[in-house]
Formats: structure tokens, C-alpha cells, sequence
């Protein structure tokens, strides 16, 4: 898929994806949202990429919201359609990636834009960044999994105001309230997110796989979070990882993880 409205670039192990509409503040529109998923799953199928971090063009915007001109006219059946298929696309995806996603949020994250850095396994954000949630004021709701992955992130009662005032919240207020993990100048945004993918990196891809499957399903209604750690547990033993992972410990070296 040639892409137009992203870019992706990678150094070692570590791909960033850039989502690049800075003129329309990097808003997700249904050409963008099919990118991202089509990046999304070429870093998931890369056995060289270890960590992705997304981010967006410029210093203004993360992602300043969905295209809104492209559903004002949509009827209920066309709404939730639209809802059910970028989930299914990109936020879904994202979230149960088994590679980790670390979202540097480097201004406006709103609606869709928060929603996309909520579907992150890690955020960060400048102390400059604006997050929220200001679909009410347009008459409808999150659509793209707000409504389940803010209360899981913050709690329901702070989830409830930000969502019922529409209102946005700075850096530092996101990282008060753990929206965010870590909160950071501008100019450290990136330093951080690389320093923390590095990190990762140098851990087992697939045992880290194993945590995000584990820890996922502790949040899937009918889904038993301890039965599924000790399953991804016992797989663990099973990879090249294990083996490598347990040996470099008895010879007193580094591990080096092939992530099989």
C-alpha cells in the first residue's frame, strides 16, 4: 500500500509512524485510519521491529480529532458503521498488537486523536499537549473506544466529567490523573519515547507479546485474566527466548533474544 497521509521510518529495531496531515492538524480521515492500520500490521509482521511509536507532524497536533465533514451527513445505520469498522481497523488493532506501541502525544489529542493514543500500550505527551474528549458538544459520543478505555485508564468518575464537560486537559493534569505515563518538555518528547522503546527492545519480543495478551484480557468481559496468565506463562517455556533468556542468566551475560 503506498501511503499518503503517514510516514514510517526506522532505526534499528524501532519504527515510528508518523501521521502526516499537518494542515488539517493531523485529523483522521477514512484514507488515514486504512494507513495507519496497513503500517500498523507491516510492524507487527517485521521480526526486526521490536517497539512503534506513533506520533503526528508538526508541534501542533497529535491527532486533533476525526475528519468530521466526512460523517456530518451519516444516518444511525451509517454511524455505527462507521464506529464498528475503525475499531475493528485500527483502534483494536492497535491495542492487541503484540508489538508495543508507544504514542508520543505532541499537541492536540482529541476525539479520535485520544482515542488512537488511549489503543497505545504506553503514552507520552509534551507538557504543552491538549487531551479530551469533546464529542458531546458535537452531539454523539467516543466512538472509537473512549467510552471503555478512558474509566480503565483514569476511573469512571473522572472519565465521566471529561467526557460529559467536553472539556480538554493539559500534560500535566493527563499524567496526574495516569492518562498518560510520563509528561515532558516538547523538546524531550521523542528523547523519551526512543529511550523508553530502547528499553523494550532489548527484552524478549515474545515474552513481552505474552504480557500484552495477558494483561488485554484481564480487561475482556468473559475473559479470565489470571487463567490467561498462567497460559501465556506456559507458553513462555516453550520459545527460543526462554531458553536463551534463562541460559544467558546461568553464564552471567546478556540475553540476545532472536523472538521466536
Amino acid at each position: 500500500m503506498e501511503f499518503q497521509n503517514i510516514l514510517t521510518d526506522t532505526q534499528g529495531s524501532i519504527q515510528t509512524i508518523t501521521i502526516n496531515r499537518p494542515n488539517q492538524l493531523n485529523a483522521l480521515n477514512k484514507q488515514t485510519i486504512e494507513e495507519l492500520s496497513a503500517a500498523f500490521t507491516n510492524a507487527e509482521a517485521d521480526a526486526e521491529t521490536r517497539v512503534i511509536i506513533i506520533i503526528g507532524a508538526g508541534e501542533k497536533a497529535f491527532v486533533a480529532g476525526a475528519d468530521i465533514k466526512e460523517f456530518a451527513n451519516f444516518n444511525v445505520e451509517q454511524g455505527a458503521e462507521l464506529a464498528r469498522k475503525g475499531q475493528e481497523t485500527l483502534f483494536n488493532l492497535v491495542e492487541n498488537l503484540r508489538t508495543p506501541v508507544i504514542a508520543a502525544i505532541n499537541g492536540f489529542a482529541l476525539g479520535g486523536g485520544l482515542e488512537l493514543a488511549m489503543s497505545a500500550h504506553i503514552r507520552i505527551c509534551s507538557d504543552s499537549a491538549k487531551m479530551g474528549l469533546p464529542e458531546v458538544s458535537l452531539g454523539v459520543i467516543p466512538g472509537y473506544g473512549g467510552t471503555q478505555r478512558l474509566p480503565q485508564l483514569i476511573g469512571k468518575g473522572r472519565a465521566n466529567e471529561l467526557v460529559f464537560t467536553a472539556q480538554m486537559i493539559y500534560g500535566a493534569r493527563a499524567h496526574e490523573i495516569g492518562l498518560v505515563n510520563h509528561c515532558v518538555s516538547p523538546e524531550m518528547l521523542m528523547e523519551t519515547a526512543l529511550k523508553i522503546a530502547t528499553k523494550i527492545s532489548r527484552n524478549s519480543p515474545t515474552a513481552i507479546g505474552f504480557a500484552i495478551d495477558a494483561i488485554n484480557a484481564g480487561f475482556v468481559d468473559g475473559k479470565n485474566g489470571f487463567d490467561a496468565e498462567i497460559d501465556a506463562f506456559g507458553k513462555a517455556f516453550g520459545t527460543e527466548d526462554f531458553k536463551e533468556g534463562t541460559t544467558a542468566f546461568v553464564e552471567k551475560r546478556k540475553p540476545s533474544f532472536s523472538g521466536r
